[in-house]
Protein backbone atom coordinates (compact mmCIF):
# COMPACT_ATOMS: atom_id res chain seq x y z
CA UNK A 1 0.00 0.00 0.00
CA UNK A 2 1.29 3.62 -1.20
CA UNK A 3 0.11 6.53 0.65
CA UNK A 4 0.62 9.72 -1.65
CA UNK A 5 -0.19 13.03 -2.29
CA UNK A 6 -3.78 13.41 -3.50
CA UNK A 7 -2.59 15.10 -6.89
CA UNK A 8 -0.07 12.33 -7.64
CA UNK A 9 -2.31 9.84 -7.14
CA UNK A 10 -4.51 11.08 -9.50
CA UNK A 11 -2.07 11.20 -12.14
CA UNK A 12 -1.29 7.35 -10.76
CA UNK A 13 -4.43 6.01 -13.03
CA UNK A 14 -3.02 7.29 -16.33
CA UNK A 15 0.74 5.36 -15.57
CA UNK A 16 1.40 2.12 -17.57
CA UNK A 17 2.13 -1.09 -15.73
CA UNK A 18 5.52 -2.42 -16.42
CA UNK A 19 5.49 -5.76 -16.84
CA UNK A 20 9.11 -6.85 -14.90
CA UNK A 21 12.09 -9.04 -17.09
CA UNK A 22 11.90 -12.33 -16.46
CA UNK A 23 14.92 -13.34 -14.75
CA UNK A 24 14.59 -16.70 -14.10
CA UNK A 25 17.57 -18.23 -16.57
CA UNK A 26 20.08 -16.32 -14.86
CA UNK A 27 21.76 -16.07 -11.60
CA UNK A 28 23.07 -12.98 -10.34
CA UNK A 29 24.88 -11.73 -7.54
CA UNK A 30 22.48 -10.96 -4.73
CA UNK A 31 25.21 -8.38 -3.04
CA UNK A 32 28.85 -6.52 -4.39
CA UNK A 33 31.46 -9.19 -3.83
CA UNK A 34 34.72 -11.50 -5.22
CA UNK A 35 33.34 -14.59 -6.88
CA UNK A 36 36.03 -17.24 -4.95
CA UNK A 37 34.37 -20.60 -6.65
CA UNK A 38 32.66 -21.90 -9.49
CA UNK A 39 30.90 -25.38 -9.39
CA UNK A 40 30.20 -25.31 -12.86
CA UNK A 41 31.04 -24.36 -16.61
CA UNK A 42 28.77 -24.50 -19.70
CA UNK A 43 27.03 -27.64 -20.93
CA UNK A 44 26.09 -29.01 -17.23
CA UNK A 45 23.53 -30.20 -15.82
CA UNK A 46 22.70 -28.47 -12.43
CA UNK A 47 19.79 -30.10 -10.29
CA UNK A 48 17.63 -27.75 -7.65
CA UNK A 49 19.66 -26.91 -4.62
CA UNK A 50 23.13 -27.47 -6.20
CA UNK A 51 25.35 -25.29 -5.41
CA UNK A 52 27.07 -23.39 -8.11
CA UNK A 53 28.99 -20.29 -6.94
CA UNK A 54 30.65 -18.54 -4.04
CA UNK A 55 30.71 -15.12 -3.18
CA UNK A 56 33.12 -13.14 -1.12
CA UNK A 57 31.24 -10.79 0.83
CA UNK A 58 32.17 -8.61 4.48
CA UNK A 59 34.74 -11.64 4.98
CA UNK A 60 31.76 -14.25 4.75
CA UNK A 61 31.00 -16.78 2.02
CA UNK A 62 27.66 -16.97 0.71
CA UNK A 63 26.92 -20.49 -1.34
CA UNK A 64 24.79 -19.49 -4.51
CA UNK A 65 22.37 -22.50 -5.37
CA UNK A 66 20.60 -23.27 -8.32
CA UNK A 67 17.34 -23.28 -8.35
CA UNK A 68 16.03 -25.65 -10.18
CA UNK A 69 16.94 -28.24 -12.46
CA UNK A 70 18.25 -27.17 -15.99
CA UNK A 71 21.47 -27.27 -18.05
CA UNK A 72 23.96 -24.30 -17.79
CA UNK A 73 24.43 -22.31 -21.03
CA UNK A 74 26.53 -19.86 -20.45
CA UNK A 75 29.57 -18.60 -17.69
CA UNK A 76 30.32 -15.22 -17.98
CA UNK A 77 31.84 -14.40 -14.73
CA UNK A 78 35.09 -15.80 -13.71
CA UNK A 79 36.79 -17.08 -10.31
CA UNK A 80 38.72 -14.04 -8.82
CA UNK A 81 36.15 -11.17 -11.33
CA UNK A 82 34.82 -8.51 -8.46
CA UNK A 83 30.87 -8.17 -9.24
CA UNK A 84 28.50 -6.00 -8.60
CA UNK A 85 24.37 -5.75 -8.01
CA UNK A 86 22.19 -7.80 -10.08
CA UNK A 87 25.66 -8.83 -12.37
CA UNK A 88 25.16 -11.98 -14.20
CA UNK A 89 27.44 -14.82 -13.22
CA UNK A 90 25.74 -18.19 -14.62
CA UNK A 91 23.43 -18.25 -17.59
CA UNK A 92 20.89 -21.34 -17.45
CA UNK A 93 19.08 -22.67 -20.39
Amino acid sequence: MQVLAPHVADLTRHMIEKEAPDLSRFLLAPMPGLLTKLEVKAGDKVEAGQPVAVIEAMKMENILRATKATTVKAVPAGVGDSLAVDEVIVEFD
